[in-house]
This record gives structure tokens, sequence and C-alpha cells, in this order.
């Protein structure tokens, strides 16, 4: 199992890949430490993938509160000595539009969740990471190395791709202490998110949900998307010792829409 016994603090615990990474940590063998805003939902995941409570532990939890994050990993020391990993799921996703109709305001908010939100949480585990290692794994986007061509999303590829830019920093910065930073860049991901994505746009268009399904997976390699699950096999894997002399890459899983 390649995260027995360690132990990975995961930001974002909602009912996609959030969910799917606290359950792919506890299935390979490691202590989930679970971060959201909202605690029954935190409650609900601990209670799903580790019905015992011996290998998971949750906070509610606000990125954009330094406080508050520094609670999420004290508490990952306190309950299970130390962190091994961090993996940053939390992000503000749902703003949609371009520069022309950009709201600042808005896009400031977008940046202080997605850039600043994921630095706070990554500085609050420092102290820990830095006793015997360990890994850091951004979620970013495939938009923030190449537009979309079916959405709009400028102020949330900005964020991200500002996010890919830092983990370059981070990855010098952080080596010495024998600290990885590595980013997942997903695709199209198919799980909770995009099925809502489908399921509008079809009722919205009068047109059935395979056709706009065929219309995201149109240009991948491989005939159907990455699911979360996938995503968080990725995660799984930057995050263990098999990854051991990766830092500073960016991994795109998305069935080869984009390949680089």
């Amino acid at each position: 199992m390649p995260l027995r016994d360690r132990t990975v603090v995961v930001s974002g615990v909602g009912p996609g890949l959030g969910q799917r990474v606290a359950a792919a940590v506890i299935r390979d063998g490691g202590r989930a430490v679970l971060g959201a805003r909202t605690g029954d939902r935190l409650a609900a995941t601990a209670a799903a993938i580790d019905p015992a409570g011996e290998r998971t532990a949750w906070r509610r939890t606000d990125i954009t509160d330094e406080a508050q994050c520094e609670a999420l990993a004290a508490l990952a020391v306190e309950r299970f000595g130390g962190i091994d990993a961090v993996v940053h799921i939390a992000a503000l996703d749902r703003h949609f539009g371009g520069l022309a109709d950009a709201d600042f305001a808005v896009w400031a908010r977008v940046v202080d969740v997605n850039l600043l939100g994921t630095l706070r949480m990554t500085r609050a585990c420092l102290p820990a990471l830095r006793v015997r290692g360990g890994s850091v794994v951004l979620i970013g986007t495939q938009s923030a190395v190449a537009a979309s061509t079916q959405v709009r999303q400028t102020a949330y590829a900005a964020s991200k791709g500002a996010l890919t830019s830092a983990m370059y920093a981070l990855a010098r910065e952080l080596g010495p202490d024998r600290i990885r930073v590595n980013t997942v860049l997903p695709g199209w991901m198919w799980g909770p998110p995009v099925a809502a994505y489908v399921r509008g746009t079809a009722r919205a268009e009068g047109v059935s949900e395979p056709e706009v399904l065929a219309r995201l997976t149109e240009r991948m390699a491989l005939p159907e998307p990455a699911t979360d699950a996938d995503v968080a096999d990725a995660v799984v894997f930057l995050a263990s010792d098999r990854a051991r002399s990766i830092t500073g890459q960016s991994l795109l899983v998305n069935a080869g829409e984009l390949m680089r």
C-alpha cells in the first residue's frame, strides 16, 4: 500500500474529487485529515470511508482564514503525530465569464481562494512536513495551460495558472527540506460537477445528454473522459514515495485531450 501509515491532509472535501481522494488515501493504507467549509459533508465522508473512525479526522475549514488552516494542520499532528502530504482540492470554480464582462471584485475572491488559500494551507502544514519531508499536491486545471472551447472561466484559469507557476518556486524553496511539490491538471473530469453541467446544458439546449458529452470527448485521444477516481489515483501516486524523485511537475489527466 503506497500510503501505509502516512497522514494526508485533504482540503476541499466535497462530493466529487475531494471525496474520491479521501477514499483513495484510506484505500491505500493512509490516514486522512479532512477539511471543508461544510461540517455535515465532512462527517458523512469520514463515516463512509472509515466507519471505525480510526484513520480519519476532520475539521470545518475555510482556506481563506489562516487560523482555520493552522487548526486543520494542528489536528493532523495532534491526532496522528505529523503530516506526510497535503492535497489541495478546495477551490472556487463556479464563476464564469471573460475579461470584457469581468467583475474584478469577484476575480479577487477567486484568486484569494484558489491561489492564496492554497498557499495559506500549505504554509500551515510546513512545520510538520519539514520534520520528515513529504509531498504537496496541487489541483490545477487543463484550462490553465490551454483555453477551453466549451466554457469561459478566465478568472478560474488565471488563478490556477498562477498556482502552477507558484509550484515551480515552491519546489525549489522546499526541496532542501525533502518536500516535493507537484500539480495534477484535470481536463473534463467525469464526476458530479461535470455530470451536472451535461444535464444542465442538455436541458437548456433541448438536446440529449449523450450529445453534450460527445462535444466534450470529441477531441480526446481516449473515447471517454477521465473520472474523478482517475484523478484521485494520480494524486495518491504523487503523494506517495513512488514519486519520491518527482517535483516541480504538472501531470495532465485528461484522456489525451491536450498533449504536452
